[in-house]
């Protein structure tokens, strides 16, 4: 299969791919290519080059009863987009990484069943296509967030809840960590659209942390490897999302985590290629491994592979971290979309 993706990567490399916009058509209907936008930016998604959005983030109130929003305003003016492009979906991601009373909240049926009716208000309020779930993670406190061995049979109980109510015309995701663990994916399946998984920190340099095969460069898990894990979990590949970093981690002088914006200025620095892992990394001068991170080649492979395997799509984290001409994202929306 890695020889068939060489080619493919040549092949769109030299052909291209000319983003549609709003132009899209039935054919991407069933085409992810998601970014997550956070609250904090101010820089607007440009449709032509997303199918969806993620808005990070909500949160779980203080009263574990309900949904509280970061920066309500700026959600409404990326909901906005839709007018001039319709076929947008745009989500509320309600979590992420240190965003905490899930476990009270899930633990208690009639707080879980007034949180997910506060779901349904904030999809009809704010005119949503769906809620994005991303608790980090169900029975895990390594976010100094508070876990219980019973969240991975509220989850699904959480999810049932939010499905009920928003009903099937809404989109379900919710963010999935590499190794596949903490959710029971054949119990919540049913009422998923679609699983983001968050195919990267998977370890640091002197390692790859989003290198698409193993290779002497891998610690933890490769891509290839987390995909497989989710599969074999229980979640069919036309219901998986695969995650991009647009962001690298570093070391010995270069920042842990550094936007693909200011990786591009470094200096001082010398570029690789792992044509094992299909990964870019950066030596110092010393021959050192000291980062980590993505390219329109290594995305262009990713993109190939997502396709090979017949996944739903592509997502990444985050929008802000690409530079001005937008490198990145076209190099994903041109990988995922390609014929």
């Amino acid at each position: 299969m890695k020889i068939w993706l060489s080619l493919f990567v040549v092949l769109t490399t030299l052909l291209g791919c000319s983003p549609r916009g709003s132009e899209k058509t039935e054919v991407d209907a069933n085409r992810v290519v998601l970014a997550y936008v956070t609250s904090w930016s101010q820089i607007m998604p440009d449709p032509a080059y997303v199918t969806h959005v993620n808005y990070a983030f909500g949160h779980v109130n203080d009263g574990f009863n309900g949904v509280r929003i970061d920066n309500e305003e700026r959600l409404k003016s990326i909901v906005a987009l839709k007018r001039e492009s319709p076929f947008l979906k745009v989500l509320l991601s309600i979590g992420g990484w240190g965003s905490g009373r899930f476990s009270e909240m899930a633990a208690d049926e009639a707080n879980r069943e007034a949180f997910a009716a506060d779901c349904g208000r904030v999809v009809e309020q704010f005119g949503l296509d769906g809620i994005d779930m991303d608790w980090e993670y169900p029975t895990s406190s390594s976010a100094n967030i508070s876990s219980s061995p019973d969240d991975t049979r509220n989850f699904t109980l959480l999810m049932q809840d939010i499905r009920k109510v928003i009903g099937p015309g809404k989109l379900l995701t919710f963010a999935s960590a590499a190794n596949a663990c903490y959710v029971d994916f054949k119990a919540v399946e049913p009422y998923v659209d679609f699983v983001n998984i968050m195919t990267y920190d998977m370890a640091r340099p002197p390692f790859h942390h989003a290198g698409l095969y193993r290779s002497s460069f891998t610690q933890h898990h490769s891509v290839e490897e987390s995909v497989d894990l989710h599969v074999n979990a229980g979640i069919p590949a036309n219901k998986l999302v695969l995650g991009i970093p647009f962001y690298g981690r570093g070391s010995h002088g270069v920042p842990n985590f550094i936007d693909y914006k200011d990786i591009i200025k470094l200096t001082d620095f010398t570029p690789h290629w792992d044509d094992v892992a299909k990964a870019p990394y950066l030596t110092d001068k010393d021959d050192t491994f000291v980062c980590t991170y993505e390219t329109p080649r290594s995305i262009a492979y990713k993109c190939a592979f997502l396709r090979e395997k017949g996944m739903r799509g592509a997502m990444y984290w985050d929008y802000n971290g690409d530079d001005e001409q937008g490198t990145l994202r076209k190099a994903v929306y041109k990988g995922v979309t390609a014929d």
